[in-house]
């Protein structure tokens, strides 16, 4: 038995199943007013900063453990979107979670099932934005792919990552989405960057 916490980037498995079924570590739920996440060194959650604006995040929202965003992350967004993209942005693989449940504070484990993604590119690196429903929820669980999700909440999630950065007015955003993905691809994505991880960290 394990009687220290695991650190919830590197200690703990993205799931057997993955990734058609993940391991997900929320820091972050609707209703923070502050943006948590977990610290790389300690693996604790600490304050990153309060939330600027009026955005509300849409859904649960953290990492796949054992991720990372690098080479290979960057190379799919480069080829997927046509665009010049040299890196990944050097962090765990990020992840949005539906559910119908509220979720009352982070720090959280629970398993997601993703149906797709938005390839969202920041200054230039790769940083996607898996989409997921919470594993045994009765109402999203029904979503399959991103073909099933209402266009609504499609639009809520591109808004939130487009503008929660930038300030009001700003001529020059630093984050543009290229394209919305289904199942298929989000797959894809997971398991890059899942090589990625063992690249950087478990390869010597």
């Amino acid at each position: 038995m394990n009687k220290f916490k695991s650190h919830p980037w590197h200690g703990i498995s993205p799931g057997n199943e993955a990734p058609t079924v993940v391991t997900a570590f929320i820091e972050i739920v609707p209703s923070d007013t502050v943006k948590y996440e977990v610290d790389k060194e300690t693996g604790h959650l600490k304050i990153d900063r309060p939330q600027k604006f009026s955005n509300v995040l849409p859904s649960l929202y953290g990492f796949i453990p054992q991720t990372y965003c690098d080479v290979k992350i960057a190379e799919f967004a480069a080829l997927k979107s046509g665009r010049p993209v040299m890196k990944g942005d050097g962090d765990p693989l990020d992840i949005c979670v539906l559910t119908e449940k509220t979720i009352s504070h982070g720090d959280i484990l629970l398993q997601a099932i993703p149906i797709g993604g938005l390839r969202l590119i920041d200054k230039g690196e790769a940083d996607d934005k898996i989409i997921a429903v919470m594993k045994g929820d009765e109402v999203f669980e029904e979503w399959k792919d991103i073909s099933d999700c209402t266009q609504a909440v499609i639009d809520r999630l591109k808004h939130y990552f487009l503008t929660y950065k930038n300030l009001p007015g700003a001529e020059n955003p630093t984050c543009e989405i290229t394209q919305v993905y289904g199942r298929e691809e989000a797959y894809e994505v997971i398991k890059r960057s899942m090589e990625d991880y063992k690249n950087k960290f478990l390869t010597k």
